[in-house]
């Protein structure tokens, strides 16, 4: 051991120094096998945009919220709905203080009821939401025939410290 915080573990060949992890990082393991490692703890917003059986509307800020920390997407954020919107793709649009995260939008294709199967991934041009900004949750289209009904939003990430 040479710092204060350092911690041993052993694998196959023995004795292993581990050092001591940032602030804001939990010490986690996969088992048995795996050796011991230092992870960001994921946290997940999950926000509604209708009512359960709510039809989807072309608005903006169907929802806001005011991040209470200084946040990092780790993951594309995804939607699902429990009515497929048909004949035409629901597109969303996430803004922090008023300007997209997004360089191409988060879509649930047509007669589908989830992102992650969306023909065109949603790609993020900014991953970082910080401390107090107020993050609107808008959609930019619906389904023509059908325009999706019970929609959310989930966005993943952790606290940045």
């Amino acid at each position: 051991l040479t710092t204060q915080g350092d911690l041993l573990y052993e694998d196959a060949s023995g004795l292993q120094r581990l050092g001591a992890g940032t602030a804001g990082k939990f010490l986690t393991t996969q088992g048995t096998g795996a050796n011991p490692s230092y992870t960001n703890p994921t946290l997940s917003f999950i926000v509604s945009l209708t009512a359960e059986d709510g039809d989807a509307t072309v608005a903006d800020d169907l929802a806001q919220i005011r991040m209470p920390f200084a946040f990092e997407l780790s993951e594309l954020p995804r939607a699902f709905c429990n009515t497929a919107p048909t004949d035409a793709n629901l597109q969303f649009d996430i803004t922090e203080a008023g300007s997209t995260i997004f360089s191409t939008k988060l879509e649930i294709d047509a007669t589908e009821k989830t992102s992650t199967t969306a023909t065109t991934p949603c790609v993020l041009s900014d991953t970082t939401l910080a401390n107090d900004a107020i993050i609107s949750f808008n959609c930019d289209q619906i389904g023509s025939t059908l325009a999706g009904a019970g929609i959310k939003i989930i966005i993943k990430g952790y606290e940045i410290v």
